[in-house]
This record gives structure tokens, C-alpha cells and sequence, in this order.
């Protein structure tokens, strides 16, 4: 029972945070502008979920508790996902020996084991933190259990308690009340914690979902934690002498002295963290001699997955970022904005460059999520958006978004391929209605004919019949594989010529993938010159992947 409810609802939780992380990260001002610790901690949940997911079906607790434990601390990342592992190792464990079905003294006894497991792994714990609030839920699940409620009631409260803590955090910490935020870390757990009870309870059914429903004090709660989410740009940090913040997993080759070795790294800068077992740990510190910390654990084992990152470029960027933001929200919303998926950088500059706001990375093999859609569409400040899918099995994702979408009016002109969102957009009149824009927009898709080259990754059939192997070029037009052959450029000109000889076009517009060359494409693009001189072509660098040629007639 609770092995099923950890692997059930672990996912939807660590999902909610993974998309809540750009959120999370422009909170994070403490204690240093290291701007990344939704980042982090989505990181460090998504190891966990990765590697539970990989046990067997009928796995244990036991099992369970132990995947959790490696898969936080091997995926750990920064300050705020090593602390994260630790409160997850902690509550794991504490639910090791709990009862079948989980009563509110169990809950208690796990964020108890939580909070000891956690302070433990922190040399210096810092009021106003993520481990205020796990000490804080902590001492209401103790409550809840004094008081014998149900461990529903109890799942609840501890959520109502978590985003209170929350929004004490700026009176605990004065960096925080005088950047006004509350703190990252904090929030990123109330987060999961919430999608974490939200999903046990029942009240989460679908992945893509985020909110969940609680009775009006945690709403309430909720609410007063998210107003104190106010964030800001700044410059001016005193903040931590030490620029490098450095993370690395370490394989004890002999038993060493943990407590000298943290000392020594506290003596080489701050928020020093060795985490784990003998003969596996995780070790963060924040310094400004990368090169003296690996040195001293080389002469204890071996150092792997090493991550230095330099805090003061991090936080001018995270400083930029927030001020584009600031700039744009405080602009009008103009009538009509979109978004549309892009499969390479080439394509992503050029839907730019015909007026596409926001750009979600996807395409064949890649496909955007509803969530991913929908939050593009929220950062477009647009009273009307239209999403360009450019994919076929991207489109119910975007009309899911369309009808999600509660505060702009959403609509979708069904493009299969970034060359049919290029036409569309060339026919995009201003001031139409955004009814008129969708019908014109979807009239110029329906005028092009595309056409696409790739290599077969298994054995199939061309639409003739003829016989496709693996490695094959394969020359796709309008979804039909009608060429076949071993060499892209040829495979590409059969393409073209096919396509005129069924109904002549006058302009080409052609996409070069990642994989083909400079040299190769202008070689191709003179091929195509010769073989249909007539046609006027229109060539860019896609860089999309697999698909050395993406084209279009018209």
C-alpha cells in the first residue's frame, strides 16, 4: 500500500516542481544569487523518480525507501537538492516500519526521522529555510497525531502548515524581507508537498495536472504564501564571498575522517555538505579554489560528476532575465501573439523573425507536453494566442492547451511542419479578427506541400509496397514515403522533381538539419537549381535533428 501511493504519487509531485522551477528560481536570493534552485531540485527529484521507476513491479518499501535514498543522492544538485535528498532519505526511512495502511503517528514518525536526518547533514542551519518549514510540518504532524486525527485531516493540515511556513520565511530571514520573496527552497517543497497529499488524497488523477483542491484553510494559506512571491531585480548584493559553487559525487576508496573532512571544506569556503555513506557521498561547497577541494578528496577516492558553476554570472543573468520580464509584463497586451514548436535553432530564429513570441522546443520524437504549451501561451502577453503545432502528434497537446487556457482566448491552426507555419504567417493581417487570422492562416497551410528527408531506423515498406531496410534514405511527402534510396541529396531532388511533375510550384523554401554540412547543402541546393531551374528557392539553416531536409512547394 504505501510502496503503490510513493510510486503513484512521487511523479505528479516532482512533476509540479519541474514546472514550477523557472518560478522558483527567480525567488532564490540566498545565500547567494545562484538562481537555480528549482532547477536543482527538480533535478534531484526526477533522479529519485527515474530510479524508483525502475524497480519491479512488486517492489517493497524497503526497496523503495533504498531507491529513494541513492536515486536523491546520486542525482543531487546544489545546496537545495542535496538538503532535498537528505529530508527524502529521512522520510523514506521513517516509513520503513509503518503500518499497512499508514496511520497519522506514522506520518509524524517520518517527518520526525526527516527533520533529525536533514539538521544533521547542515553544519550551520539557517532560520527561514526549507528546514524551517520541514521542522515546522514536522511539529504539526505531531500535533495531528497527539490529537488523533485521521491521517487525511492530518495530510491536510501539514499542507496548510507548510505554505504558513512559507510565508514566515521573510521574518525569519532579513535577506529575503528586504528583497521581498520568500524562500525558494521553502516554496519548492511546499510545492511538493501539496502535489505530493493533493495525488494521495485523490484529488490529482492526471500528471499534467498541478492545482490541487483543499478545504478553505489551505487555500487561504496558499494564497497568503504566493502573495509574498514578489520578485525583484537586484544588483546591489553583498552577498557570499565565493564565487564557485561545487558539486561532485565521491567513491571512498578507505575509511577517512568525515567530520575532519568537513571541516576542511568549510575552512575553503561555505555552505560545505558531505552527504551518504561510506563508500558513497555527495559533496557540495561553495569556494573559490575548485582545484584545492578535488585535490584533497582525490587523497581519499575517486571524484565523478563534477559541476562547478560561477554564482556571480549566474546571478547578472538571473538580474537580466528578471528585468526582461519586468519590461514585458509592464508593457500593454497586444491583440494577438503566438507560439509555435521548433526542432532546431535555425527554424526557432526564423518563426521568430515572422512574429512568433514564445518558442517550445519539440518535433518528431520530442513532443511538447499540454503543460509545456500552456505555460509558453501564459508568458505571451497576448490577449489572443494561436499555437503552431508543426507537428501532427503535437496537435491534441495544443488544442488541450487551446481549451485549458482560462485567461486569453487560445486557437490552433493545425500546421504538420515548420515550412506550412512559414506560409501561414506571411498571411497574417493585424488588425483581422482572431476567428478571420485562424481561417486565412489555415487556408495557406492547406496550399503547401511538403515534403521531408530521413533515414529508416528499422525495416518497413515504402507506400508502393517496395521493401525500406535500416540505414535507407527515405524521402517522405505529404506523410507518404514515396522515395527511397542511400543518398540524401538525391532522395531529395527525386523528392522535388515528383512533387512538380504531380503540380509545378513556384517557390521552394528548403530547411538544412543539424547533420548536414554547409558544403553538402550547397551542393544539394545546386543539384535542385539543375534539375528545376524554374523554381525560385528560398534556403536556411534548420538545424533540426534526424531529418537532414525539411521542404516545402508552393
Amino acid at each position: 500500500m504505501i510502496a503503490n501511493t510513493i510510486r503513484t504519487c512521487f511523479p505528479i509531485a516532482a512533476k509540479a516542481v519541474a514546472d514550477k522551477a523557472e518560478e522558483i528560481n527567480k525567488l532564490n536570493v540566498f545565500p547567494v544569487p545562484d538562481g537555480d534552485t528549482g532547477t536543482n531540485m527538480s533535478l534531484t527529484l526526477a533522479s529519485v523518480v527515474k530510479e524508483v521507476a525502475e524497480l519491479p513491479a512488486d517492489a517493497d518499501i524497503e526497496a523503495i525507501a533504498a531507491a529513494i535514498t541513492h536515486g536523491s543522492l546520486m542525482g543531487a544538485r546544489g545546496n537545495s537538492g542535496v538538503i532535498t535528498s537528505q529530508i527524502l532519505r529521512g522520510v523514506a526511512e521513517g516509513l520503513i516500519s509503518a503500518s499497512n495502511p499508514v496511520s497519522t503517528a506514522d506520518i509524524a514518525v517520518a517527518l520526525r526521522n526527516a527533520v533529525k536526518v536533514a539538521f544533521q547533514a547542515v553544519r550551520k542551519p539557517v532560520e527561514g529555510t526549507i528546514l524551517t518549514v520541514l521542522r515546522d510540518i514536522s511539529t504539526k504532524a505531531d500535533e495531528c497525531a497527539k490529537k488523533k486525527m485521521t491521517p487525511a485531516d492530518a495530510l491536510d493540515a501539514i499542507v496548510v502548515e507548510a505554505y504558513q511556513s512559507v510565508a514566515r520565511t521573510p521574518d525569519l530571514l532579513p535577506v529575503l524581507k528586504e528583497n521581498g520573496v520568500v524562500d525558494s527552497g521553502a516554496f519548492g517543497f511546499a510545492i511538493f508537498v501539496e502535489n505530493f497529499v493533493s495525488a494521495a488524497l485523490g484529488r490529482t488523477s492526471n500528471i499534467e495536472g498541478f492545482s490541487a483542491t483543499f478545504d478553505a484553510d489551505a487555500s487561504s494559506a496558499k494564497e497568503n504564501a504566493l502573495g509574498r512571491v514578489e520578485i525583484e531585480a537586484n544588483d546591489d548584493w553583498e552577498g557570499s564571498e565565493f564565487r564557485y559553487c561545487n558539486e561532485f559525487l565521491f567513491k571512498a576508496e578507505k575509511k577517512f575522517d568525515e567530520e575532519k573532512c568537513l571541516k576542511f571544506l568549510a575552512s575553503m569556503g561555505d555552505c560545505e555538505l558531505l552527504v551518504g555513506a561510506y563508500p558513497d557521498y555527495k559533496v557540495h561547497v561553495h569556494s573559490n579554489t575548485p582545484d584545492k577541494i578535488l585535490a584533497h578528496m582525490l587523497k581519499y577516492g575517486q571524484v565523478y560528476e563534477v559541476f562547478i558553476h560561477n554564482m556571480d554570472m549566474e546571478s547578472h543573468e538571473r538580474t537580466a532575465k528578471i528585468k526582461a520580464d519586468q519590461a514585458a509584463a509592464a508593457e500593454p497586451a497586444k491583440p494577438l501573439g503566438f507560439v509555435a514548436v521548433a526542432a532546431g535553432s535555425g527554424q526557432a530564429e526564423i518563426l521568430k523573425s515572422l512574429g512568433v513570441d514564445m518558442i517550445v522546443s519539440g518535433g518528431q520524437t520530442m513532443n511538447p507536453s499540454t503543460a509545456d504549451l500552456l505555460a509558453a501561451v501564459d508568458q505571451v502577453n497576448a490577449e489572443s494566442v494561436i499555437i503552431l503545432p508543426n507537428n501532427g502528434n503535437i496537435r491534441m497537446a495544443a488544442e488541450a492547451a487551446a481549451s485549458a487556457c482560462e485567461n486569453k482566448h487560445v486557437a490552433v491552426v493545425p500546421t504538420k511542419t515548420v515550412p506550412q507555419a512559414f506560409s501561414a504567417l506571411f498571411t497574417v493581417v493585424p488588425d483581422a479578427s482572431l476567428d478571420e487570422v485562424v481561417e486565412t492562416m489555415t487556408e495557406a497551410v492547406s496550399e503547401v506541400r511538403d515534403g521531408e528527408v530521413t533515414t529508416a531506423v528499422r525495416d518497413s515498406s515504402a507506400s508502393d509496397g517496395s521493401p525500406i531496410h535500416a540505414g535507407d534514405v527515405m524521402g517522405i511527402i505529404s506523410g507518404s514515403i514515396d522515395i527511397v534510396g542511400s543518398d540524401v541529396a538525391q532522395v531529395t531532388v527525386d523528392c522535388i522533381n515528383r512533387m512538380q511533375d504531380e503540380e509545378e510550384g513556384d517557390t521552394l523554401t528548403i530547411l538544412a538539419g543539424a547533420d548536414m554540412s554547409d558544403d553538402d547543402f550547397e551542393d544539394l541546393l545546386s543539384a535542385i537549381e539543375e534539375a528545376q531551374p524554374d523554381l525560385e528557392i528560398d534556403s536556411h539553416r534548420g538545424e533540426q535533428p534526424l531529418y537532414p531536409v525539411i521542404f516545402s512547394i508552393e
